[in-house]
């Protein structure tokens, strides 16, 4: 075995015997941390009138796998790279003169910024969501939390030495006896 993958199997067994504040902290923070801890993607939020041509152009230029589509400035419904793949591609539509409102998603699952993230996240796993709006209490939209987002919040409570371990660091431990 190399001693690099020998040094960091040592090093992982090292860290989780000992008290490590990260990961112990994790229980409490999944049912404490609200999703304003955790929000950092405003997200891209267009009227519901916005034509699709603009709205994917928008999509692409900024990253964005969703858009938060409003009526009035309160959150109407979700677009998201979904919808393009299942009613936009194959059909024959003049992109430049259809509005969002045609192919999102109308009154789509939200929450509150208040919501704690093991809601959140027990949500998306069961609904089968990778982006839900973040609405406030008039229904306005001010963010979306994707579970990206959730996992990148979450992997900030282990050490890097954790989240380097190979995929299967047992391997390297019945190695070293051989």
């Amino acid at each position: 075995m190399a001693s690099d993958d020998t040094d960091r199997v040592a090093d992982a067994d090292r860290y989780l015997q000992e008290e490590a504040p990260g990961p112990a902290e994790l229980g409490s923070v999944l049912l404490k941390e609200t999703l304003r801890d955790a929000l950092s993607n405003p997200g891209l939020i267009l009227d519901e009138a916005t034509m699709l041509d603009e709205a994917l152009r928008l999509m692409r230029e900024r990253r964005q796998g969703c858009i938060l589509v409003t009526r009035d400035g309160r959150l109407s419904g979700i677009f998201t790279e979904r919808d393009v793949l299942m009613k936009i591609v194959g059909t024959k539509i003049d992109l430049s003169h259809t509005p969002l409102r045609q192919f999102m998603t109308r009154d789509p699952v939200r929450l509150p910024a208040d919501a704690v993230v093991a809601f959140a996240l027990n949500k998306m796993v069961t609904e089968g969501f990778r982006h839900v709006p973040i609405t406030d209490d008039d229904g306005r939209p001010v963010g979306v939390v994707s579970m990206r987002d959730i996992i990148e919040y979450l992997s900030g409570f282990f050490p890097k030495d954790v989240l380097n371990l190979p995929p299967e660091p047992s391997t390297f431990r019945s190695r070293e006896g051989a």
